[in-house]
């Protein structure tokens, strides 16, 4: 246990520093974000005093260590467009994002096993054929259409939602809809094949010569061993559906962390840019490292030093 633990917390964490070193890089890339903030007909001076007290005078490397000593006391420095510091600029929207894709994921994992299983169980029937269409399409939508058309019908046409904003469960709707369409669609899918495998295996047909009921049989015996590949899909799309929230935030104006990286990359507010990314990547990494904990929870045969 403690020979995994500490791979996976070597590979999470220079995973990590790549990821962080390539933002710094490609941020700073863009030039000086003095102009923006700055009048028009700023002076040399004017420009040259602000890059001063920002530390964008320094040379490239100068600025990486800076940054990555900061990195070590979680000081990512103080933001551009709210002046207060960048760490807690971003942990204040960290929960509104972290709560729009645990409930997207909670209902997309929990109908995508109710469906797909039941459209195993029932193999070529037109439910089956019906669910294959359905989960098949829904895995093909763009996301930013799903967000489009549902502000231009439910918001604006039929005025029953509200187009922006977090309140109440009236403005939970269309965002859940949109980020957690796609991921039902492609685990209704891989429910569906992992359940027939397990359908169609011995211990299964132990179970059914024994006389266990067929509820028990598919969501007892079949579904639990099914359930490693529908788990690993499930930690890939949980890191996709943070990283969907990008679009998803910002066309329904969710105040999260996809909606201040843009607001921030439109500001050139390298501070926030670069805490956003750590923190999201650190939330990332910790979620694999619980995925592999519960492989082996599931399958104890395999072995967590491997």
């Amino acid at each position: 246990m403690a020979r995994f633990i500490l791979q996976r917390l070597r590979q999470g964490i220079l995973s990590l520093l790549g990821l962080v070193l390539l933002v710094f890089v490609l941020a700073r890339l863009t030039g000086s974000p003095a102009h923006l903030y700055l009048p028009e007909d700023a002076s040399p001076q004017m420009v040259a005093a602000f890059n001063a007290e920002n530390g964008f005078d320094k040379p490239l490397y100068i600025q990486l260590v800076h940054f990555l000593a900061g990195v070590f006391r979680l000081d990512f420095g103080e933001s551009l467009l709210y002046g207060d510091p960048a760490v807690t600029v971003v942990l204040q929207r960290f929960p509104a994002t972290l709560q729009l894709a645990s409930v997207t994921m909670l209902i997309a994992v929990t109908l995508a096993i109710v469906v797909g299983a039941a459209s195993a169980a029932r193999r070529g029937s037109y439910g089956d054929a019906a669910t294959r269409l359905g989960s098949m399409a829904a895995l093909s939508v763009p996301d930013f259409w799903i967000a489009l058309m549902g502000v231009a019908v439910f918001a604006v046409y039929w005025n029953l939602l509200p187009t922006s904003g977090m309140g109440g469960w009236q403005f939970w709707v269309l965002p859940l809809l949109t980020l957690a369409l796609r991921p039902f669609g492609i685990l209704t899918q891989v429910v569906r094949a992992s359940m027939l495998d397990a359908l169609d295996s011995d211990y299964v047909r132990v179970a059914k010569s024994k006389g266990v009921g067929p509820g028990a049989v598919i969501y007892k015996h079949a579904l639990r061993n099914a359930a490693i590949p529908i788990l690993t899909v499930a930690g890939i799309l949980a890191a996709q559906v943070v990283n969907g929230a990008l679009v998803v935030e910002t066309v329904f104006g969710w105040p999260g962390i996809g909606n201040l990286m843009v607001t921030a990359i439109k500001g050139r507010d390298f501070a926030v840019i670069q805490a956003v990314v750590l923190i999201t990547g650190a939330a990332i990494i910790v979620l694999n490292f619980l995925i592999d904990i519960a492989y082996s929870w599931l399958n104890p045969q395999i072995g967590l030093g491997e």
